[in-house]
């Protein structure tokens, strides 16, 4: 029998267009012939399945299930297309599992913890991980600029430390700028981290690991023709270069690889996940972990699985049967 896969949208966060964008690409990279797709939407009290009229049906939230055409509709596995809360981090993958309903992604501690940069940084740095010195600050708390100066230096990274790193990032160089950044990341988080500048390009990995064997695609190099790679130079056409794989030394790229694989298993991921370096000089500093990362036609993700000589309908079906048993 076909089983039915909930695609899962929308969300809380300043990044929902692509979410929005990733569902519609997942969905039609799935198997019609193996499994009925629908995209489900939430944000906040709004729980809705689209349907190809544009009707909207109402998800019934005590069992995450809906009627059409006078029939119950129940979901087996739970696909996330979903940036930022409440998906990223690990509130809906709860109510999945009080449902025991499988999903694409790793658990509740992972994604917590992972949507949390700071404490994702605190907690690899105990591994012997690199990565760039930073500090924390919570609404309501004040630190001078002058401060954060003489701790981090000039220039450095302020970013929403909850939340993507598209809205809210501001790479500064005078000192006078720090408090309007801050204040720019608080529009999007409770906690801002600022975060040294760490000179070099920037590397990513994508990876999953399957029951039976583990995928661990290409290196990309990110190169943005702004400052740094906020929003516009991920989403802009021309904004960037991805290029896959990296214009790297294969001893280099093999460590970005085998370091994606060692904090995938600190952190107990599932799922695919994308993790973030900066290259200087040849050692590798943690960046983020992306628990959910985009998966749109241009996304990087499929663009390493389609250079690594896969299909995203093939990955996707083999995460879906390994997770279904």
């Amino acid at each position: 029998m076909m089983k039915n896969i909930a695609i899962i949208t929308g969300g809380d966060s300043s990044e929902i267009v692509i979410s929005l964008r990733s569902a519609e690409q997942v969905r039609s990279c799935l198997d019609k012939n193996k499994y009925e797709s629908y995209i489900v939407f939430i944000q906040e009290d709004d729980w809705h399945v689209d349907q190809p009229d544009g009707k909207k049906i109402r998800i019934n939230r005590h069992d995450f299930s809906f009627m059409r055409d006078g029939k119950k509709i129940e979901f087996d596995f739970a696909f996330f297309a979903m940036h930022g809360p409440p998906g990223e981090d690990g509130k809906l993958q709860a109510y999945l599992d009080l449902l025991h309903i499988p999903y694409s992604t790793s658990g509740v501690l992972s994604l917590a913890l992972t949507f949390n940069k700071y404490s994702t940084k605190m907690f690899l740095s105990q591994f012997g991980i690199k990565t760039a010195k930073s500090i924390l600050l919570k609404r309501g708390t004040t630190l001078s600029s002058q401060e954060i100066k003489a701790k981090l230096g000039l220039p450095c990274f302020i970013k929403p430390n909850c939340g993507g790193s598209s809205f809210g990032v501001s790479k500064i160089s005078q000192a006078d700028e720090l408090q309007e950044a801050i204040q720019s990341a608080l529009n999007e988080d409770d906690q801002v981290l600022v975060e040294e500048f760490i000179y070099g390009p920037e590397l990513t990995c994508g990876l999953i690991k399957l029951s039976d064997q583990k995928l661990i695609f290409p290196v990309t190099e990110i190169i943005s023709k702004k400052e740094f790679f906020d929003y516009e130079a991920k989403y802009t056409e021309g904004m960037a270069d991805e290029i896959t794989p990296a214009r790297i030394p294969d001893k280099l790229a093999e460590k970005c690889q085998n370091l994606a694989s060692q904090i995938y298993d600190l952190v107990n991921c599932k799922g695919i996940v994308r993790i973030d370096f900066i290259n200087h000089k040849e050692e590798l500093y943690f960046l983020e972990l992306n628990g959910i990362p985009g998966m749109t036609a241009e996304s990087i993700v499929p663009k390493m699985i389609r250079a690594y000589g896969m299909t995203e309908q093939e990955v996707y079906q083999k995460m879906i049967e390994d997770f279904l048993g």
